[in-house]
């Protein structure tokens, strides 16, 4: 039985744009054409077109993926394997990453004591308490809240536009390194990133590397820091992880 481009695509969840394109770079040819050079897909196009999909949900790129599937040591079973142990690996960096209360940092003006007039004049058109209820559902519970709130009640005015104001300078100079080609793992970048690790421990929680590197991850795979870091400069947010990864790993090694 065969099926063709348009109910694949439904089964599969993906444009037949998508389908077009991996048949044209050779990734997922299909096993059929009709006269009309329509394409026809069998039981093991769709086989290989679940272990594509499985790939790319777990972050590989498309020439990758070809690299593997078309491994000729390679059987279903050591895809399945392979798949198995990346996604545990990633559950396990989620539960530490939701441990480490990734979006504490969205906790930091809860409490605050300030007037509309003050809080309009230190935060302008954000609102300070976008994310407060979600934060306090997902972590209130935890010490770094806790601890994020304790201290967040007890400034005042000028604290929280000196807070701004290092943000705001921090963000400058980040956005300025990656522009000049400066790379992740490089003295500069890292030493940002410890900056950054710094700020956050001394305005809100202690963060330990480990949690650094949560916070990390969660800038790329968070949409919202994902989106603001990239407004700063293209492609930010990764060369954000990396180089918060690689200070890591010097502080550690």
């Amino acid at each position: 039985m065969s099926y063709s481009v348009g109910q694949v695509a439904g089964f599969a969840g993906v444009t037949v744009r998508t389908l077009h394109h991996y048949d044209e770079i050779g990734l997922l040819v299909p096993s059929e054409r009709t006269y009309a050079g329509h394409r026809r897909y069998g039981d093991a196009d769709l086989d290989r077109l679940q272990q594509i999909l499985f790939y790319r949900e777990l972050g590989f790129p498309l020439d990758e993926v070809a690299v593997l599937l078309d491994d000729p040591d390679a059987d279903p079973r050591t895809h399945l394997r392979r798949q198995h142990r990346l996604l545990t690996d990633r559950i396990e960096k989620l539960q530490r990453m939701a441990a480490a209360v990734e979006h504490a940092l969205e906790a930091r003006t809860m409490g605050i004591n300030l007037t509309p007039e003050e809080r309009f004049e230190v935060f302008g058109d954000k609102d300070p308490e976008q994310y407060a209820e979600e934060v306090e559902q997902r972590w209130g519970g935890t010490e770094a809240y806790a601890e994020s709130q304790r201290r967040a009640a007890a400034y005042g005015k000028e604290d929280w536009m000196r807070i701004q104001a290092e943000v705001d300078d921090w963000n400058q100079r980040y956005a300025a390194l990656v522009a000049a080609g400066e790379q992740p793992a490089g003295e500069a970048a890292m030493d940002l990133a410890e900056e950054h690790r710094r700020y956050i421990s001394r305005w809100y929680f202690e963060v330990p590397y480990e949690m650094h590197r949560c916070f990390g991850e969660m800038y790329v795979s968070d949409e919202r820091f994902k989106a603001f870091y990239d407004s700063l400069h293209p492609g930010l947010a990764e060369h954000l992880r990396d180089a918060i990864l690689a200070n890591a790993d010097r502080r550690t090694s």
